[in-house]
Order: C-alpha cells, then structure tokens, then sequence
C-alpha cells in the first residue's frame, strides 16, 4: 500500500505546518477573510493574503505527495485526510478547554449568535442581540463582552456595535455550563454619525476580555 515512506512523512510534516499556520485559538484570525481555502484566509478587506496563499499551496502539495506516497486508495486515503483536517482543530481545541484551559480561553461559542435592530423613531432604535456561550471549565468565568462589526458591511457604518452603547457588559458563566445570553436594549444613536437603520444579522463576533487578556470569537 505504501509506496514512498519519505513522500507520506513529507506530507504529514506539511499538513502540521498547515494546521499550525491558521489555527483558530485562542482568537479566530480568519473572522475577516472574504475568500478562503480550507482552514486558509486568501483574502481580506485590504486585499490578499500572502501568508494564506502559501498556506494553501502548501496544502496542495501535502495532498500530492500523499497521494505519490500511497500505490492505491488514494482518493479515499484523501478524503479521510480532507474530513480530519476540518474537524481535528475543534476536536482539539475541545480536549484542551475541558482539560486545562482556565479563564476565557475555557469559553466556546457556536457562531450562531445574531442581533437585529429596527428603528422605532428619529435617532432612536430597538437593538437585540442573542448568543450562547459554553463555559467548559470546572470553574466560574467572568468577562466583559463587547461587540464587533462585520467587516463586510461599508467602512465605518455601524451594526452589531451599536449594541455596546448600552454597554459594558459584564457576564458571569458558572462552570461546565452552556448559557443562553440575550440583549435588547433601547438605543440612543444622536451621537452616532454612521449607522444602519434597521436591519438584521447572523453569525455575529465579539470579543471578550479578562483584565488584559483578551479573544475575539
């Protein structure tokens, strides 16, 4: 089955610098990409990524040797590495939040949080934010949460970050607990010279922070 010992361990080394190049903790660094490769960032809002373009053709060539590595079951050899290399950094980021991990590095979120905001007069508008967050420690962890906004809406204009002026919010999680947080705020925005109307939102970002420590989720 093995055909080249050296082309197989040449593949694997390149896959664990492909891993490590864009690993998503303790803070996703591909939150702002508007083109991506498998785990990699192609581009941004500032244009392309040189550092993620390697990182896929570096992906690329680990894909080739394995194949030139193997005398049969490529394809299938391939997609097994394929559906390993998407979940294993979850799996193992995982394993160490419930392990060691103390603080907000022990917070998960499913990306699945979404805010909506509807203007209910002039400069006035309702604001709601929901999220959940899980708290794989075996202690309780406290943060501040402050939202971020998409960076795929126009430079400058506001959305998810509007929510803040009601802020700061200060979050206690008790340990191993998965919690449901929700927002609704009434919001002044007479001081605020660019921002959305109304409209709604998925998939929303913040950031969390623990005195100077700080993720972006």
């Amino acid at each position: 089955m093995i055909q080249s010992k050296l082309a197989l361990i040449g593949s694997f080394v390149i896959l664990c610098i492909c891993m490590s190049l864009y690993f998503p903790f303790p803070n996703n660094v591909r939150l702002n990409a508007r083109t991506t490769f498998m785990s990699f960032p192609i581009r941004d809002q500032a244009g392309y990524i040189p550092l993620g373009i390697m990182g896929a053709i570096l992906f690329i060539i680990a894909l080739i040797l394995l194949f030139k590595g193997l005398k049969k079951y490529h394809f299938r050899t391939i997609l097994v590495v394929l559906i390993l290399y998407a979940f294993l950094p979850k799996l193992l980021i995982t394993a160490y939040q419930e392990t060691v991990a103390s603080g907000i590095t022990a917070i998960s979120y499913d990306s699945n949080g979404k805010c909506n905001f509807e203007s209910v007069g002039q400069k006035i508008a309702n604001g709601e934010c929901e999220l959940v967050l899980h708290n794989r420690s075996n202690e309780a962890v406290s943060f501040e949460l402050e939202f971020i906004d998409s960076f795929f809406i126009e430079d400058g204009v506001r959305m998810e970050s509007l929510i803040n002026l009601a802020g700061p919010y200060s979050i206690t999680i008790e340990a191993n607990r998965i919690e449901p947080i929700r927002f609704k705020e009434l919001l002044d925005l007479s001081d605020v010279p660019k921002h959305i109307e109304s409209g709604e939102s998925s998939g929303i970002h913040f950031k969390l922070t623990d005195g100077e420590k700080t993720r972006t989720l």
